[in-house]
C-alpha cells in the first residue's frame, strides 16, 4: 500500500499522484459507477414500466415499492456480474457462492434504504406522483445505498486479504489428510 499523506506527496509530480490515487480506489470507484450506472438504467426502467403499466395490465402501478424490488433484483444481479468480473475482477474469490450471499445481503441493505426513502415520500408524505417516487428512489435512496454498498463490498466482500483467506480454506479442503485430526 503506498503512503498518500500529504508529506509523502511533497515531491511528487501531478502524473504521480494520479496514478496513486488511481490505484489507491479512484480506479475501483470508477468502474463500480459504471456499472452502477448500468444498474441504474435497468432499475429506474423497469420501476417506471412497472409504474406506468408498460409490461401489461398495470398491476403494480399502485404498488411503488413492490416495483422497487422487482426493478432493484435485476439491477442486483446485473451489478453483481458487473462487479465481480470487472470492478473488483482481482479480489474475486474462490467461494463464489458465499461471495454472492454476501454481494446480495449488501444489496438488501442498499435495497432496504432505496425502499425506505420511497416508503417515507410515498406513504408517509403522501407524495404519490411518478416524480416524487423516482426523486425518493432513485435519488436520495439510490444515492446513500450507492455509498452504503459501495464501502461494504470494497471492505468486506471484496478486500483482497478475503480473497487470501478464502483461497488458503478452499486449497486446505481440498488437500489430502496427512493423518493428524487439525
Amino acid at each position: 500500500m503506498r503512503d498518500i499523506s500529504p508529506t509523502a506527496a511533497r515531491g511528487r509530480t501531478l502524473p504521480d499522484l494520479v496514478r496513486v490515487a488511481w490505484s489507491g480506489g479512484l480506479k475501483a470507484a470508477m468502474s463500480f459507477g459504471v456499472v452502477g450506472l448500468g444498474g441504474m438504467v435497468i432499475d429506474v426502467g423497469v420501476f417506471n414500466a412497472l409504474r406506468l403499466g408498460l409490461f401489461g395490465h398495470g398491476a403494480l402501478i399502485d404498488k411503488p415499492l413492490t416495483a422497487s424490488v422487482v426493478s432493484a433484483s435485476l439491477a442486483i444481479v446485473f451489478n453483481w456480474v458487473g462487479n465481480r468480473f470487472w470492478t473488483f475482477r482481482g479480489q474475486r474469490r474462490p467461494d463464489v457462492w458465499r461471495e454472492a450471499l454476501e454481494y446480495g445481503a449488501v444489496a438488501l441493505l442498499g435495497l432496504g434504504v432505496s425502499l425506505l426513502s420511497l416508503a417515507v415520500s410515498h406513504y408517509a408524505l403522501g407524495l404519490h406522483s411518478i416524480a416524487a417516487d423516482n426523486v425518493a428512489k432513485n435519488v436520495i435512496g439510490l444515492g446513500l445505498g450507492t455509498i452504503l454498498r459501495f464501502s461494504l463490498s470494497r471492505w468486506w466482500i471484496w478486500r483482497p486479504s478475503r480473497r487470501a483467506v478464502a483461497a488458503g480454506i478452499a486449497g486446505r479442503a481440498a488437500a489430502p489428510a496427512l493423518g493428524t485430526d487439525a
